[in-house]
């Protein structure tokens, strides 16, 4: 396979995006807290990387999207006493069941990360995302998962061959 377009690895908890609560008043309000600060620290790792590329400009062609989210696993996943700091037997694998701050939607994960990728001058708009590949795992539990919470995020240009000229 070519080698992606852009590649990064981001340190965080993925924050999820698009569930929204309204208050008192009325008005709407993202429901997770980490939304913001997962933004922003896909920005940030992104411009860090488009930093040493003085010839870049935002992808405007079709592209493909893959990213592996590294979950932090709850506290319930961990044995007490003298089994402290190991995961129980029955503890899942995967971090699966209703969406809570632990176990957050893949597509509202890829939402927020797409549209910090978008503010960050990566993609032109996130519309130019037409393949993806979405992984949630937990610390160490797999390729490309981490030691800690974050996210590790390619993208490959689609290119689609020229027909060839009779």
């Amino acid at each position: 396979m070519t080698r992606p377009a852009f590649h990064i690895t981001v340190h965080g908890t993925p924050g999820p995006q698009g569930s929204k609560t309204r208050n008192a008043a009325g008005a709407l309000y993202e429901s997770s807290a980490k939304v913001k600060p997962w933004r922003e620290a896909v920005k940030s790792a992104a411009l860090d990387v488009l930093s040493y590329d003085i010839c870049w400009s935002p992808l405007r062609e079709a592209v493909r999207l893959e990213v592996v989210f590294t979950l932090p696993r709850p506290k319930s996943h961990f044995g007490t006493g003298r089994n402290a700091g190991q995961v129980k037997p029955s503890a899942p694998q995967y971090p699966t069941g209703k969406p809570d701050t632990d176990k957050p939607d893949t597509d509202k994960l890829l939402r927020s990360t797409q549209d910090a990728l978008k503010d960050a001058g990566v993609l032109v708009d996130d519309s130019v995302v037409t393949d993806t590949a979405a992984e949630k795992r937990y610390v160490l539990t797999g390729d490309d998962t981490l030691s800690h919470p974050g996210a590790v995020i390619r993208i490959w240009r689609l290119n689609t061959p020229k027909e060839a000229s009779s």
